[in-house]
């Protein structure tokens, strides 16, 4: 097994549930990103778009407009592209015209929240610059009849729509969305089961990051940065079931423990 992939978190938003606003400025943002690649980062992940808890369809996509999330993203993405530092650099956006200015700028990757599904003309973009997009698992109901055999199935229909565009099957990553329409219990189950998702052969990308979940399993109060340990407990369960890559906020605690628990295990 090859070492596990860390996208790094940088957010160039004010309102972030975790980090808002520390990173707004670019200098800051650019100095967090070199930061993240030297505790051992692979991806630098830019969103310009809040996702903290509390958002909805409604509220979250309208407070935002396109042209303040580019002026956000753009200009962070072309400095960290500039600066030549060896990683892939993602944004974290599910519009079209957004993937297509960061990409023109050097992006490298598209990580869509709404899994092709909010905004179609980012699988076009994808396949355009025939980079990878990461089809986070999202949907307006929150209803499941099996919650890991449902989020399996609509990840599917993205894969779907991908192909239908031509992208090709190593462009497709998929990630299970926890923190998104789902309850802590059906969050736990997608954890319990992720290598059913691994087993329909895409990267998988892990995302708990002092989530929710993380809060509730922690079982008392605590700050965003307290969370980091069980964060990296979710690490381990994720490597155990097989999957590719975990997005986080404490790269340097997740690298240490990812690669120190490989080696162990005789897999790095």
């Amino acid at each position: 097994m090859k070492q596990l992939q860390i996208m790094g978190i940088l957010n160039v938003t004010p309102d972030s549930f975790s980090d808002g606003g520390k990173y707004h400025a670019i200098d800051d943002a650019i100095n967090h990103a070199k930061k993240l690649i030297d505790d051992g980062a692979n991806i630098i992940d830019v969103g310009g778009y809040s996702t903290r808890p509390g958002y909805t369809e409604v509220t979250g996509y309208t407070e935002v407009t396109v042209e303040e999330e580019i002026s956000r993203v753009v200009p962070v993405v072309e400095k960290i592209a500039e600066l030549n530092l060896g990683v892939d650099i993602s944004v974290d956006t599910f519009r079209g015209e957004v993937a297509d200015a960061a990409l023109r700028v050097g992006a490298t990757m598209i990580n869509d929240q709404w899994r092709g599904t909010f905004d179609g003309s980012i699988l076009d973009v994808v396949k355009k610059y025939d980079v990878p997009i990461i089809l986070m698992h999202n949907n307006t109901h929150g209803i499941y009849q099996n919650v890991v055999d449902d989020m399996i199935s609509e990840l599917m229909e993205s894969v779907q729509l991908c192909k239908d565009k031509g992208i090709k099957d190593e462009n497709i990553w998929l990630d299970p969305g926890v923190g998104f329409q789902k309850s802590r219990d059906e969050e736990v189950e997608v954890m319990r089961n992720l290598d059913k998702l691994v087993e329909k052969g895409y990267k998988v990308l892990l995302a708990t990051s002092r989530k929710r979940m993380v809060k509730e399993l922690i079982g008392k109060e605590s700050t965003p940065e307290e969370r980091d340990p069980a964060t990296a407990a979710t690490t381990i369960v994720g490597i155990n079931q097989g999957v590719h890559a975990v997005r986080v906020h404490n790269v340097k605690l997740n690298r240490q423990l990812a690669d120190v628990y490989m080696k162990l295990q005789g897999d790095l």
